[in-house]
C-alpha cells in the first residue's frame, strides 16, 4: 500500500515526540551527533502538517554515521542511505503511516543544514505565508491522499520560493559556533592532577573569526573555563571584541558563563554587548550585560 498523505492541524506533543526521538538518536550515536534538530512542518507551531516528526542531525563524520545503521534498525528505522540527495543518510519509520523521518548530514554541511533551519525558521515568523502553506497542504492531501509525489510536486514551487526567501535573510551563526564548540569537545585526562575538554566553548569575534576553546581543570584552582580559554585564543590572533559566544556541556547542554568570566568579558570591552546562546533550538540568547546588572567598571 502507498504512504498515507494526510494534513493536519498542528499538535503541541510533536515537541515531546521530537525531544523523545532526539534521546533514541543520542543514545545511539554518542557523539558522533554533534547536534540535532526539529525541522519540517511539525517544527512550527500553528502550522498544518502531514504528522510526521523530521529530525535534521549534524553528524561528526558520514563514516561514523553509518556504522550506527544496525542500531537504527534495531530500533524501527529503515535505513534508505542517500535517497536521492548527495551527501545525506535518510531514515525513516512508521511504515505506509510515517512517523518519524531522520535526515543525517556531516555537521560542516552547511548548504544543506541552512537550508532546512532557515525554512523554518522563516515560517516560524512569517505567519501570513505560514497560513498559504497550510491551505495548500490541506488542498494538496486532499488531492492526492496516497500519491506522495503528486503532493510534493503540487506544493514544489512555493516551497522553492519560500526557502529562497528564508536564506536571503537566514543568519546559521548560532549553529555554526554550536557546531565549533562539540567538535572539539571530549573528555581528556592529562595527568593524574589535570583533565580537560568536557565543556567546550565558540566565539565570534567582531571580524567575523571563529575561536574555540575548553576547560582544563586542576586539582587546585589553576584551571580554566572554556570561555576564558576562547578567549585566550581571540586575543592571541589580535582581537578583543565578542559578538557572540555559546558555551556547552558535556550533554550538549548550554551552560552560561561563570561570574569570573562574565567579569572578563565585561572588562574587555566595557559594554556588556555580546550575545550568549540560551537555546539552540528556539534561537534565543542574552546579552552579557543583563547577567551582570550595574557593572562597577562603569564608575571608573
Amino acid at each position: 500500500m502507498a504512504q498515507h498523505v494526510t494534513a493536519v492541524e498542528y499538535d503541541d506533543s510533536w515537541k515531546r515526540m521530537f525531544k523523545t526521538e532526539r534521546e533514541l538518536i543520542r543514545s545511539i550515536m554518542g557523539s558522533t551527533c554533534i547536534a540535532s534538530y526539529h525541522i519540517g512542518s511539525t517544527s512550527v507551531p500553528g502550522l498544518s502538517a502531514k504528522p510526521v516528526i523530521d529530525i535534521l542531525v549534524a553528524a561528526r563524520s558520514l563514516e561514523e554515521a553509518d556504522g550506527c545503521r544496525e542500531a537504527f534498525e534495531n530500533a524501527g528505522y529503515e535505513w534508505m542511505g542517500e535517497f536521492g540527495i548527495p551527501g545525506r543518510r535518510y531514515l525513516r519509520k512508521g511504515g505506509d503511516e510515517r512517523t518519524h523521518q531522520i535526515h543525517i548530514f556531516r555537521c560542516d554541511d552547511w548548504k544543506q543544514i541552512d537550508r532546512h533551519l532557515a525554512f523554518r525558521d522563516y515560517l516560524r515568523t512569517h505567519k501570513d505565508e505560514g497560513k498559504q502553506y497550510s491551505r495548500l497542504k490541506k488542498e494538496l492531501a486532499e488531492r492526492f491522499p496516497y500519491d506522495i509525489e503528486g503532493y510534493c510536486d503540487g506544493k514544489d514551487g512555493f516551497v522553492r520560493e519560500l526557502e529562497r526567501k528564508a536564506l536571503s535573510v537566514y543568519d546559521g551563526t548560532w549553529d555554526r559556533l554550536y557546531a565549533s564548540a562539540r567538535l572539539i569537545q571530549g573528555h581528556r585526562q592529562i595527568s593524574p592532577m589535570v583533565e580537560a575538554g568536557s565543556v567546550a566553548a565558540a566565539l565570534i569575534a567582531e571580524s567575523g573569526r571563529i575561536f574555540t576553546g575548553v576547560c582544563i581543570d586542576t586539582a587546585c584552582s589553576l584551571g580554566m573555563c572554556a570561555e576564558r580559554s576562547a578567549i585566550a585564543q581571540m586575543i592571541s590572533a589580535g582581537e578583543n571584541r565578542i559578538r557572540k559566544l555559546v558555551v556547552v556541556m558535556e550533554d550538549g547542554s548550554l551552560a552560561l558563563p561563570c561570574g569570573a568570566c562574565q567579569e572578563m568579558m565585561m572588562q574587555l570591552d566595557g559594554e556588556g554587548s555580546a550575545e550568549l546562546l540560551t537555546d539552540l533550538d528556539e534561537r534565543s540568547s542574552t546579552a552579557i550585560e543583563s547577567l551582570v546588572g550595574k557593572w562597577w567598571g562603569r564608575s571608573r
